[in-house]
């Protein structure tokens, strides 16, 4: 069954949903280039990576316990629990801790890029969780960009070395795109099932047992500016919290394969944000690739998808 069949006209759930993710996708936009300005640069670092990744999430999930006891939020049923864990996995550990690291040592333009595929990464892993079959169309997007992302970033570090190499940094991107591709899946499948905004509470909750310690470890000794604190507040608050209340939600109201192309536009945002918070240059070459890679994904998302079985409500509406 192809899922890029007419859609009917889109309902007010649907409205919502859009509206919503969209929202979603604003606030994480600005993760990137809020993480640059916590973390700092090599010749002036700020907050360490790892604090800034344990700390963003040891903060969201003291507020998410005050919610849950506020909304008398009830406990994930047994079987929800593997979808918690893996939410914790890849948004409260993996995507986090790999970009603030990362984020030191390249500019938030160039993550933006590299970033870019996340959605197809998303399409990919949705495909396999829910034992879909994508077209040989939609693994040629998927090929496609991915060999964009690498060159890019083949390209950008060896301007900057004087020969053709990749940064580690640039590793790291690409295994926290894996890693928010599993989170996103998972909390998509989960808000079909609990409140959207108990979802990325439950995931902040039980990982407070290592995030709290790992915060109090990796606190900075040495003074930090009060501008690198403002925009560790921001990844704490509207990032790994606020900004996956409106996410989720939307994920949930209008299906992951509708409300997930508004994210299409989010590393756009991003790299326009990075401008005026971090005096960062948006160069042809950045933008180039940049746009290159959202055709893919545009394209890709627009491949069909067969179903080896049969799913049904959110899963069959929200896979990509």
């Amino acid at each position: 069954m192809s899922t890029d069949r007419p859609h009917p006209p889109l309902s007010a759930d649907e409205v919502r949903g859009l509206w919503l993710g969209l929202i979603g996708v604003l606030i994480f936009s600005l993760t990137l280039p809020m993480t640059r300005l916590a973390v700092g640069s090599p010749d002036a670092p700020q907050l360490s990576g790892w604090f800034v990744a344990f700390g963003r999430a040891a903060v969201a999930g003291i507020l998410s316990l005050f919610f849950l006891a506020f909304t008398r939020a009830p406990r994930p049923a047994p079987g929800d629990w593997p979808l918690v864990l893996a939410i914790a996995a890849g948004a409260v550990f993996g995507f986090p801790l790999f970009t603030s690291v990362a984020m030191r040592h390249v500019e938030a333009v160039h993550a933006s890029v590299m970033l870019g595929v996340l959605p197809l990464a998303t399409a990919l892993v949705g495909a396999w969780a829910n034992r879909q079959r994508p077209s040989a169309g939609f693994w040629a997007c998927a090929a496609l960009g991915s060999a964009l992302v690498m060159a890019f970033a083949v390209l950008k570090s060896g301007a900057a070395a004087g020969s053709l190499s990749i940064h580690w940094a640039d590793g790291l991107l690409l295994a926290a795109m894996a890693w928010g591709a599993l989170a996103y899946v998972a909390g998509g499948k989960l808000a079909g099932r609990l409140r959207a905004d108990h979802v990325i509470c439950w995931a902040l909750v039980v990982s407070l047992p290592v995030t709290v310690p790992a915060t109090l470890f990796t606190w900075p000794a040495q003074p930090v500016a009060t501008p690198s604190w403002w925009a560790f507040a921001y990844v704490a608050v509207f990032s790994m919290w606020i900004g996956f209340f409106a996410w989720y939600r939307g994920l949930a109201l209008g299906g992951t394969v509708r409300v997930s192309q508004v994210q299409l536009v989010q590393p756009f945002f991003s790299m326009l944000m990075a401008v005026p918070l971090l005096g960062e240059r948006l160069d042809a070459l950045t933008l180039g690739f940049g746009v290159a890679v959202i055709a893919t994904v545009f394209l890709g998302r627009r491949m069909p998808v067969q179903s080896r079985t049969t799913i049904t409500t959110l899963t069959s509406r929200g896979t990509p």
